[in-house]
């Protein structure tokens, strides 16, 4: 298993916290209020915003704290407009970063999310730096428990690009457009999908084998994860899973 795979799976159980809860939920609401506001209200004719109202459920966002955001974000609710805005850089060792952050105030974020990588040892970088490492795939997390083979046929069906092994969990990767289509599937043929989003996958990856260059590398994402702003950070890191156990405890 990759250390950028096992740190996704880090932040999805960091975020099941009772401290961490809030701020998820937050950041969940901003994306589902720009979706509905790019796309509109109607679910059915809004991919992303499908999408969305999926990850906020799997995150279990009230269902009424959903539908107000999707009124703000369509107008039928007051509501503060966000910009999307990406930010490209390296921390250590020269592992490419893409952040990801809604924000109603460009300036005020693009000189905090420089203070983050410059106090944690990296460096912003311009536009398209680092960008063409990654691509944008839709990711399904299956639990271990369903068979291999079942996920692997009902979601190839569907349109998936790959199954691959997470240690407790299996991964579908599929294009962007099909998420919403393999998700369904894999909910109808009752093999019941857990977290469900579009992320940044890198093609290649930097190995960090040293304990303290790892640290370096996991303490500038966390630190740009856990701004109010960002909704995600993506990384080329390959961090072994001993490094990754040291770190976490």
């Amino acid at each position: 298993m990759s250390g950028h795979s096992k740190w996704a799976t880090t932040k999805h159980q960091k975020g099941a916290k009772d401290s961490a809860r809030a701020k998820v939920f937050a950041k969940l609401i901003r994306q589902i209020e720009v979706a509905a506001r790019e796309g509109g209200s109607d679910m059915t004719a809004n991919a992303s915003l499908r999408t969305m109202y999926a990850k906020a459920r799997d995150a279990s966002v009230p269902i009424d704290t959903i539908e107000r955001a999707v009124k703000r974000g369509s107008g039928e609710l007051e509501g503060v407009r966000y910009e999307s805005i990406a930010y490209e850089g390296y921390a250590t060792t020269g592992v490419a970063v893409i952040v990801e952050c809604l924000s109603d105030n460009r300036n005020r974020t693009g000189a905090e999310i420089r203070n983050l990588f410059n106090k944690n040892g990296g460096s912003m970088a311009e536009p398209g730096a680092v960008s063409w490492q990654f691509e944008r795939k839709g990711l399904i997390a299956v639990p271990r428990s369903f068979d291999e083979e079942r996920v692997m046929e009902v979601a190839m069906e569907a349109g998936a690009e790959d199954l691959a092994d997470e240690g407790e969990r299996w991964l579908v990767t599929s294009a962007p457009t099909d998420l919403v289509a393999v998700h369904t599937a894999l909910e109808e043929a009752s093999l019941e999908p857990g977290s469900s989003e579009l992320s940044m996958v890198p093609t290649s990856t930097v190995e960090v084998t040293s304990e303290s260059e790892a640290k370096r590398v996991l303490r500038l994402i966390e630190a740009l994860d856990d701004h109010d702003d960002v909704q995600n950070v993506y990384a080329n890191f390959d961090i072994p899973d001993a490094v990754m156990a040291a770190y976490e405890s």
